[in-house]
């Protein structure tokens, strides 16, 4: 009886810890979205300089970092950080390459959020599945079973159809939507060169977030000035306004937090059930947008959006299937030998 009740007991408490976990991931993940639109184009904000935006949101990250690993040699016991040394050359040559497609990912993600609204969001950055099969077979010859190739298609389907019903309202942006598109391709690269990435720091991800976020700082510097931003921040009338620099402290860490509870929802679930709340999340961000924002959306527009949400549902369900597959076929091979 005793054994059953502590059993429950842990059950439940595992349940609750999973149910925290995801809640804080979304909330996290649906701030930081409102937070970086409001900082980019509200009437009170309206900064009109995303690609600085995204560098002092990296290094408000290194800033985070940095202390962590400062205070995990003075503290060990309470604080952990991986040990490393960010200005080794050698490092830095082997991780340019991924530090270029995370500049990429974030600086077109956040142009992007500077041009449509946060209701269209989600479908304008739709295609990052579509762009990982094709990247996978590309570069991994890996090929793709028909069923992941058909939810593919209709992710596309879904995406095409969203773009033209947002294409009749007076908010679409071909330049946001093209960031959008940009961004997604960059994330699709970015996740298949973290695989080899991630060697040349052990395997520490948090590791490669210090590292990525401080070389970062660096190249976003000459696309601020090639995009004009220089002109921009320093006419800004609420430059030296305590609160606006609150307000991209905020941004900061909740850029910095993002990647913490990505992580932390990754390792108290799986990165299946990852990706399921993601596209659970997605659906309820849409929600929000248009019910603050005050959006009117067509049924038509409604629909592209259950379109892409299901395909990259279904897409989910059947990577997790074919996975399932094939552990049971290597089991299956490992006892006949």
């Amino acid at each position: 009886m005793y054994k059953n009740l502590e059993e429950h007991n842990r059950l439940v408490n595992k349940y609750l810890k999973i149910f925290f976990v995801v809640a804080l991931y979304w909330c996290t993940s649906i701030l930081t979205v409102f937070v970086n639109k409001h900082l980019l184009s509200s009437e009170t904000v309206n900064l009109g300089a995303p690609l600085f935006m995204s560098w002092y949101q990296c290094v408000i990250s290194t800033v985070i970092c940095f202390v962590m690993s400062r205070l995990s040699r003075k503290y060990p016991s309470v604080f952990s950080f991986p040990e490393g040394d960010p200005l080794d050359i050698d490092t830095f040559r082997k991780l340019l390459p991924l530090t270029v497609l995370y500049t990429l990912m974030i600086g077109a993600n956040n142009l992007s959020l500077a041009y449509v609204t946060v209701a269209f969001y989600y479908i304008g950055r739709s295609l990052t599945t579509v762009f990982s099969v094709v990247l996978t077979y590309v570069i991994l010859r890996q090929r793709t079973s028909f069923k992941c190739l058909l939810c593919c298609a209709t992710i596309v389907v879904g995406f095409w159809l969203g773009v033209d019903q947002e294409s009749l309202t007076t908010a679409f942006s071909w330049r946001g939507t093209i960031f959008g598109v940009l961004s997604s391709l960059a994330l699709a690269m970015y996740s298949i060169q973290t695989k080899k990435s991630l060697g040349y720091v052990n395997q520490e991800i948090w590791l490669l977030s210090y590292y990525n976020n401080l070389y970062s700082t660096l190249l976003f510097l000459p696309l601020i000035i090639l995009n004009g931003e220089l002109g921009t921040i320093w006419a800004y009338p609420h430059l030296w306004a305590a609160w606006f620099w609150a307000a991209m402290t905020l941004s900061g860490f909740c850029g910095f937090a993002i990647g913490f509870v990505t992580a932390l929802e990754i390792k108290v679930t799986s990165p299946l059930t990852h990706n399921i709340s993601g596209t659970a999340k997605a659906c309820a961000q849409t929600v929000i947008a248009t019910q603050y924002y005050n959006d009117v959306r067509s049924a038509i527009w409604w629909t592209s959006n259950i379109v892409v949400l299901v395909a990259s549902a279904a897409y989910t369900r059947v990577k997790q299937l074919e996975m399932l597959q094939q552990h049971q076929q290597r089991s299956t091979a490992t006892l006949k030998a």
